[in-house]
């Protein structure tokens, strides 16, 4: 099956409240160029043609989405979040059952996580059509890395040969990832991502290098360099289509 014959949906887990941010309202709804970082992120899919539909995993007293305005004709649903994200994008997964196919795609990604650029969903996308157990974006680790103590008192350096940072889109089959979540919920397991619900279930994921400036907002200092990267990444795409337009001429 080739990639313009399979359906991919995206889960956004929104539930938190982002506590490190030391903000008024969850991060997510911080304003950046004008809109609210979750509207930024959910560009990236409402203009993307080969999404065919959105979930956004919201809290339960959650004020402000309702109140956001998204212009898209693409199926956007709400489902509420849970305590954890796993229970969040359970909770979507669940949602999407009988909207799916257990082999159509889910690509999970962060809601405070607004500088993707359209390359690397692409890439992924591509990648990822063709992998058996799917897989996520991700960066080489570049830094030297501690290992520290309780009174963070060094105890070694780690080796960052073959580690890497992982980034969203985490991309996975509906059907594989909601029982790998099933069953590290069911065991206790409290997973931080999707890929490892899909590890403790016994998967291999695939790893595709995409850009670091696919940051997530969890501080304060981190709305300044989502502005910056999202206003680069903006300049480069109207770069790119002036160049095709050029050439079309």
């Amino acid at each position: 099956m080739t990639i313009t014959e399979q359906t991919f949906w995206v889960v956004i887990p929104a539930a938190g409240i982002g506590s490190r941010m030391q903000a008024d309202c969850p991060k997510q709804y911080l304003d950046l160029q004008g809109k609210t970082v979750l509207e930024q992120t959910l560009a990236h899919f409402l203009h993307h043609p080969r999404i065919h539909g959105i979930v956004v995993a919201v809290a339960e007293h959650d004020t402000t989405w309702p109140t956001l305005y998204i212009d898209t004709d693409k199926p956007l649903h709400t489902v509420i979040g849970g305590s954890e994200r796993c229970h969040s994008v359970l909770n979507a997964l669940n949602f999407l059952e009988d909207k799916t196919r257990n082999t159509d795609w889910v690509l999970v990604h962060d809601a405070a996580r607004p500088c993707l650029r359209r390359g690397d969903l692409d890439k992924l996308m591509i990648t990822m059509a063709q992998h058996p157990q799917g897989g996520i974006l991700a960066v080489p680790v570049r830094d030297t890395l501690k290992r520290v103590d309780v009174a963070c008192i060094i105890e070694e350096t780690v080796d960052r040969v073959s580690l890497w940072h992982a980034l969203t889109p985490q991309m996975f089959h509906v059907g594989m990832l909601r029982e790998a979540l099933e069953k590290a919920i069911a065991d206790g397991v409290l997973v931080t991502d999707e890929a490892s619900a899909m590890e403790y279930a016994g998967y291999n994921p695939l790893v595709v290098e995409g850009y670091a400036d696919n940051i997530k907002i969890t501080r304060p200092e981190d709305l300044a360099l989502a502005r910056f990267h999202l206003a680069t990444i903006s300049d480069e795409a109207a770069s790119d289509y002036d160049g095709l337009m050029a050439d079309d001429g």
